[in-house]
């Protein structure tokens, strides 16, 4: 197994891939590339056009030295692992491609991808929750089981999959990386989309740091709740005494509400016929 790849990632990388690299036994086929099919759990979105075209022109004078691993599906192949080499290769004009035809489940195959790509930090922020997320919805397992396969502690995953709260706009401006994760971090833990968005925004504009943001963040929180305390009527303690009264007369929920004007009207609660009928019987 390629050491970079397994670094960090413990025993679960091991139970989970039997093995990405090639040896000597392994039979290397030319398949033709329009044969091939890309990796529909690829979470990575995006591929670095300048580097694709270096590879393409290392393909055109050398050809592809480390073949990819493939699967067999209806009609075709899979790609496991080496979508990279196979969008070069079509750049280069090639027709076909080394590879080795290997077994794996849909669960592999999504576990694969995602591990590949998280280990060589080919994913933005946004692509890593994403795939966190959807490998968990795919195969009910808990942040707990997901950090054990990709060899990353829980408060790792948890900090990734809280950026899919954010509003759409921010979601984007970190996926671009105008937004770095530190920066959505800092205001993730807002309850106001507005705000998030306010505060993104100007972050942007005046190239704050993240902790510039973090105090930003942290001093409209504070402004909102409170705002949010002096909307909160502190209530008549003689009403609150009559509610007490009430309550435990009928014994059952009571509720005075003020109606201005000195009106208003007591509310009681029933939860079934029986409960209506014994405060009817208190009441008359």
């Amino acid at each position: 197994m390629n050491k970079k790849l397994g670094k960090g990632l413990g025993k679960g990388l091991d139970a989970l891939i039997p093995s990405l690299s090639v040896g000597e036994n392994d039979k290397v086929v030319d398949i033709p590339l329009n044969q091939l099919r890309a990796n529909p759990y690829q979470p990575r979105q995006t591929f670095d056009e300048e580097g694709l075209r270096e590879l393409a022109e290392s393909i055109r004078q050398h050809g592809v030295i480390q073949p990819i691993i493939v699967r067999s599906v209806l009609k075709g192949y899979e790609i496991i692992a080496g979508e990279r080499r196979s969008r070069a290769s079509e750049l280069a004009g090639e027709s076909t491609i080394p590879a080795v035809v290997r077994d794996f489940t849909d669960q592999q195959v999504m576990e694969i991808a995602l591990i590949e790509n998280v280990q060589r930090e080919n994913l933005n922020a946004m692509e890593i929750a994403v795939a966190y997320q959807s490998l968990m919805d795919e195969f009910k397992i808990t942040q707990e089981e997901l950090s054990g396969k990709v060899g990353k502690s829980r408060s790792h995953i948890a900090n990734f999959l809280r950026l899919l709260t954010l509003p759409d706009e921010i979601k984007e401006y970190v996926s671009r990386g105008t937004l770095s994760m530190g920066h959505a971090k800092a205001i993730v833990g807002l309850r106001q989309p507005e705000l998030q968005i306010q505060l993104a925004e100007k972050a942007i504009r005046e190239g704050w740091s993240v902790r510039e943001l973090e105090e930003a963040a942290q001093e409209a929180g504070n402004r909102a709740k409170n705002k949010t305390k002096t909307k909160v009527k502190k209530r008549d303690p003689y009403i609150e005494n009559v509610e007490d009264s009430l309550r435990e007369h009928f014994k059952t929920t009571v509720k005075i509400k003020s109606g201005g004007k000195e009106k208003g009207k007591i509310e009681l609660s029933y939860y079934n016929q029986q409960d209506l009928q014994r405060l009817l019987d208190l009441l008359q």
